[in-house]
């Protein structure tokens, strides 16, 4: 009776089947534990900013900006700046990238791998601008907080890149989940604004730690729904004419929101004390008649999606707030827009409604509606991700009524933002033109790392061997032999085994006069190689092939320090085989 195979549970074996395509056992399992620590964290992140509102407000609401003398209210925007300038002033300009434009730059750029310090800033700049009175949301702090740590996960413990880039999901829909208790729209956001693209490989996992993200932050703040809003539906589809212009509204509001977050070149132009003082000065001045605009605004939104604002509050969160909010990014204050984004939709759509209502008051339906409508549409205007924005739309109200002039408006307020060049905020904060995770062959090709293509079967030796040894070499019926030099300027080679095999059998091959072979003279073609580290995916490997011009690169694997080992070799034609045939 054979004895039961012995079964690995080691973490090389673990990290060779995360290199493939299909391991999604084993990204499930990361996205389980990512989930567990983005949620554990969101977590943390709330309760500093409950804990700064019970010492700043008098009735310890974070969002309770009112109930501040005028004079309190419009210094705090000025301390927050200060100590923003001043927390960043002497860091390079790297460490000052935060937030979602920049998890997608690491994703896009860096492999998914982020640097600790602009977590570390992260998390002290979230606070200070919430609990400090800008314009800003905690969403975007969550995001990168949570990606960050998720693939930091996956750095410590030396996972391919490959899974590195479901981290990063993983994390970013777990922030999103826990912020508004939107296990949906978090996956969603995760799939079609960071990653942007849709995979089995990469819903699973995400799904698991969005999931668990809502599930970790419910234990501690319950599974009730973040706002609370009536019961309302679309009733005569005589409103659907008004949604359209009500829409078509919103989205030339989104689209101009997104061109001032953009800045100009008279702006960037200007010293950074100048840039902030700008901010905290028109922070400070809103806030002495109207505190609403300051902090995320949730509370704003509460009463809008209830209808009971004020007429002009309503104008001031609509224009005000999200005006305020894209002049705080132009002037490189890193501050989430998601939060401001949904207050200002809901301002926008509330005031559509009452204006129906005043035009056809027989006919119109509740402004509560079109609040709930403008929201997603303000949303999915700005970040061009209709999809995001319907399932928040679906989870935050609970309301699934609205879906159909849900759709309808997100619709049309996209399309018009992008009739204004509006490419969703993110992209327009990277970058001009297509972004490499917006081009197919970068998508396909960063899903996989080298070891699930590289040839495994090849020996090393050095340039000089003894006809015995050289026979040795072909024991093991190599695919590949790889010729170390002897100084590291010198490229490592590699060498078809097969030509030395029919070398030794034409005796083609002459021994020097110290009777040893010089392999660098067997007919045939050597390539020229260079280094890549385990971990990298396709993507890189194809990307160096191309910056050191060779056709083929050997895996380094660093057993220890100073000490590496060979333990494959990926050519260019191994990667487009992939693509051509696998893909």
């Amino acid at each position: 009776m054979k004895p039961f195979p012995r079964l690995d549970f080691s973490l090389r074996r673990f990290r060779r089947q995360l290199a493939s395509v299909d391991a999604l056992p084993q990204l499930c399992l990361l996205g389980l534990v990512a989930g567990i620590v983005t949620g554990g964290l969101m977590v943390a992140f709330r309760l500093t900013l409950d804990l700064g509102g019970m010492m700043l407000m008098p009735d310890g609401d974070s969002e309770a900006f009112e109930t501040l003398s005028p004079v309190s209210r419009s210094l705090l925007p000025f301390i927050a700046v200060l100590l923003i300038g001043l927390g960043l002033w002497r860091q390079p300009a790297g460490a000052r990238k935060m937030g979602v434009a920049h998890v997608i730059e690491r994703l896009a750029y860096h492999q998914g791998r982020f640097p600790l310090r602009n977590w570390i800033n992260q998390c002290w700049v979230g606070v200070v601008t919430v609990i400090g009175g800008l314009s800003a949301g905690r969403e975007g702090p969550a995001i990168h907080l949570g990606a960050a740590a998720a693939s930091g996960l996956g750095e410590k413990f030396r996972l391919p890149h490959n899974s590195l880039r479901v981290l990063v999901a993983c994390g970013t829909a777990a922030g999103i989940s826990a912020s508004f208790n939107t296990p949906i729209a978090g996956v969603i956001f995760a799939m079609e604004v960071v990653m942007m693209e849709y995979t089995i490989a990469g819903f699973m996992p995400v799904i698991l730690a969005s999931t668990i993200g809502a599930v970790v932050a419910q234990f501690v703040y319950g599974s009730e729904p973040a706002f609370q809003v009536p019961s309302v539906s679309l009733g005569s589809l005589s409103n659907l004419p008004w949604i359209v212009v009500s829409a078509l509204c919103i989205g030339m509001l989104a689209g101009v929101f997104v061109h001032i977050a953009k800045g100009d070149s008279r702006l960037s132009a200007w010293p950074a004390w100048l840039k902030l003082g700008l901010v905290g000065l028109v922070t400070g001045a809103l806030a002495w008649w109207y505190p609403e605009v300051q902090g995320i605004g949730y509370d704003s939104l509460a009463l809008s999606l209830n209808g009971q604002q004020a007429l002009d509050v309503l104008v001031a969160l609509a224009i005000a707030k999200l005006m305020l909010s894209a002049l705080t990014v132009a002037c490189g204050v890193p501050i989430g827009i998601i939060g401001p984004v949904l207050v200002a939709g809901a301002a926008a759509g509330t005031l559509s409604g009452l204006f129906g209502g005043w035009l056809w008051p027989a006919m119109a339906a509740d402004p509560s509606l079109y609040a709930m409508l403008g929201m997603a549409a303000m949303l999915g205007a700005v970040l061009q991700a209709p999809l995001a924005a319907l399932m928040a739309l679906l989870e935050l109200t609970h309301n699934p009524n609205i879906i159909l002039p849900g759709m309808l408006s997100v619709v049309i307020s996209g399309l018009t933002a992008r009739q204004l060049h509006c490419q969703g905020f993110y992209m327009s904060m990277l970058q001009q033109g297509l972004h490499p995770l917006q081009q197919p062959l970068m998508q396909a090709l960063s899903r996989v790392s080298v070891p699930a293509v590289m040839e495994r079967r090849l020996v090393c030796t050095q340039r000089m061997v003894a006809l015995d040894e050289a026979k040795s070499l072909l024991e093991d019926k190599p695919s590949w032999i790889v010729i170390l030099r002897s100084t590291d300027d010198k490229p490592t080679l590699a060498l078809k085994a097969a030509d030395l095999a029919r070398a030794l059998l034409d005796h083609t091959l002459e021994p020097h006069a110290n009777g040893r072979l010089d392999l660098l003279e067997v007919p045939g073609v050597r390539l020229d190689m260079a280094p890549i580290h385990a971990e990298a995916t396709l993507t890189e490997a194809l990307a160096r092939l191309d910056k050191e011009a060779v056709n083929a690169l050997y895996v380094a694997d660093w057993q220890a320090p100073k000490t590496q080992r060979i333990s494959g070799i990926v050519t260019r034609d191994a990667i487009e085989h992939y693509y051509r045939d696998t893909l």
